[in-house]
């Protein structure tokens, strides 16, 4: 037989691959064991820090059993390291100990709703493998820590809602993998660092909540793929860089509470086509809104409550998918008769729900007819503190879906129609401080979901409608500064439910104050004064354990008070 004269080239492909395993093996062997003690050691630190296990989640992390097979863990099938820890929605109570540091493999770290305090530990940065770190919903203190940016493979970083201090590291720019960038709702100042213009991949930016100051920086305008920017909630100042407003990708802006000034460009609706919901309230935006605003067609919320807005209300009939529009507090209105006319480019909106907000404007003219043609479900409806007038138009009973009514401090004026009584739904109306005149509709007593009712400051006549006895959900009645006159009810001055509030004050109304006012003893505040009420006070109402502010003056009762540890006026 011939020698075996092989080089190592002349091996067949499948004999040098057996032939590696058998030089490595041993080498995988000892690092896999390695790394499998240094992990188990760690996690054991992990659970030590931990004083409170409601779910008994690190019951089965101890010494006899393999650390791959602990709840929460994940390891790798080469080298048995820890890839994953999952520790979400546990209650766990405890700080974060440094070892977790030395999970070198770690890809995911979720420890998220917990109650978890304490600093975020330095050692958090040596995780170079590290792509998803939640932090959210504990009560983390201290700051961010800047060598976060060590975790370069870093995409998701969640940190909402903890207490921590201090500001946006500037270190965190170089994040260039990061899609989700969450800080909200913290304690943070500061200014937000220019650098973060930095994070080309970045999605979702949310700092909301916090105490960051300072202007907006431009370089906010690079972050091409951003479609969360949520800013809302702390103190920026000046006006919003004009490259932010053409960030095409942007599905929700939301810069709201903020001390921000400057005018929406002209041709927002067209710079932002994909914008679902946008944000500006409570800043001190100038100027008009643009009429473009009817061309981002996926809008459904509308938010620019709260700025110094003007003029008249644009068209906005192309936003079929809107279900939220707040325009209070501005000063928007002409005073002419159409003032309201936008309301009717709504009626082809095809959303599930509709809520309007028109408050504390200027808006002039009447409420028009157009408003019963509504096919969406109309919820609710803010028309109050503006210059309206004329009559509330009966179309508006087939609103059937509205929870709340709001015109107060206007000028309506008119008999209340009774088809109100058709909206079933209704928790909240308001029709106080207005001209109407004529009987208290009886068919308010339909209204049997009805929480709170204001009718006061207006010409009512009449008796008070016993029906309102059936509006069994009353906490808060509001009936003074009327010309109401009769008896009070017997049926309604016993409405258990009432807790808050009931005022016949400043009326015409006669006779006693029925004994059936004892069956109040949840309620807060009573004021039946400047009445022409008279008779014996009734003892019952050393039932009403519940009362906090009796006013009763300027009546013609006779005999004392059954108790005295209220404010009695």
């Amino acid at each position: 037989m011939e020698p075996l004269n092989m080089s190592f080239l002349e091996f067949s492909s499948s004999s040098r691959f057996f032939f590696t395993c058998l030089v490595l093996l041993p080498c995988i062997s000892l690092v896999s064991s390695a790394n499998n003690m240094t992990d188990k050691l760690a996690l054991l630190a992990f659970k030590a820090a931990m004083t409170e296990d409601p779910y008994g989640v690190l019951s089965s992390w101890n010494d006899t059993t393999d650390h791959c097979q602990w709840s929460g863990v994940t390891c790798s099938r080469l080298y048995g390291s820890v890839t994953r820890l999952d520790l979400n929605d546990q209650k766990l109570s405890g700080s974060i100990s440094p070892h977790i540091g030395n999970l070198s493999f770690m890809s995911v770290l979720m420890l998220g709703n917990n109650s978890l305090h304490h600093e975020i530990p330095q050692e958090v940065g040596q995780l170079h493998r590290l792509s998803s770190l939640e932090l959210y919903l504990n009560t983390l203190e201290g700051e961010i820590p800047r060598n976060l940016s060590g975790c370069a493979r870093l995409a998701l970083l969640a940190l909402t809602y903890n207490q921590l201090v201090g500001g946006i590291p500037i270190e965190c720019g170089s994040l260039v993998k990061l899609q989700i960038f969450d800080l909200a709702i913290n304690h943070l100042t500061g200014t937000i660092p220019s650098s973060i213009g930095n994070m080309s991949s970045l999605e979702i930016l949310s700092i909301s909540f916090n105490e960051l100051g300072g202007k907006i920086p431009q370089a906010l305008g690079k972050l091409t793929k951003l479609e969360w920017l949520d800013l809302g909630e702390n103190r920026f100042l000046g006006t919003v860089p004009p490259s932010i407003f053409n960030l095409s990708s942007v599905v929700r802006f939301n810069i709201g509470m903020n001390q921000l000034g400057g005018n929406l460009p002209a041709n927002i609706g067209f710079t932002l086509p994909n914008i679902k919901l946008f944000v500006v309230g409570g800043n001190q935006i100038t100027g008009v809104i643009p009429r473009s605003m009817s061309n981002a067609t996926a809008l459904q919320v509308l938010q620019v409550n709260g700025n110094k807005l003007l003029g008249s209300m644009p068209a906005l009939d192309h936003l079929k998918k809107l279900h939220l529009l707040d325009v209070g507090y501005n000063y928007l209105g002409r005073g002419g008769y159409d003032d309201l006319s936008f309301v009717c480019s709504l009626t082809n909106i095809t959303s599930s729900e509709l809520f309007l907000a028109a408050s504390s404007n200027s808006f002039s003219g009447t409420l028009p007819e157009c408003i019963g043609n509504f096919s969406t479900y109309f919820y609710e409806l803010w028309l109050q503190e503006n210059l309206l007038f004329g009559m509330i138009p009966k179309i508006i009973g087939n609103l059937v879906t509205m929870q709340r009514l709001l015109l107060d401090h206007n000028r309506f004026s008119g008999m209340v129609p009774s088809v109100l009584g058709n909206l079933h739904n209704m928790v909240e109306l308001d029709l106080s401080n207005n001209k109407f005149s004529g009987a208290i509709p009886s068919s308010l007593g339909n209204l049997v979901n009805l929480a709170r009712l204001y009718l006061n400051h207006n010409n009512f006549h009449g008796y008070i409608p016993s029906s309102l006895s059936e509006c069994r959900s009353l906490v808060e009645l509001d009936l003074s500064s009327n010309n109401l006159n009769g008896t009070i009810p017997l049926e309604f001055i016993g409405l258990a439910s009432l807790s808050i509030l009931l005022n016949l004050s400043q009326n015409h109304l006669t006779g006693v104050l029925p004994k059936e006012v004892g069956k109040l003893n949840l309620l807060a505040q009573l004021d039946v004064s400047r009445n022409m009420l008279e008779g014996d006070m009734p003892a019952s109402l050393g039932s009403c354990v519940g009362l906090e502010v009796l006013k009763m003056q300027e009546n013609s009762f006779q005999g004392s008070i059954p108790f005295l540890h209220l404010l009695v006026c």
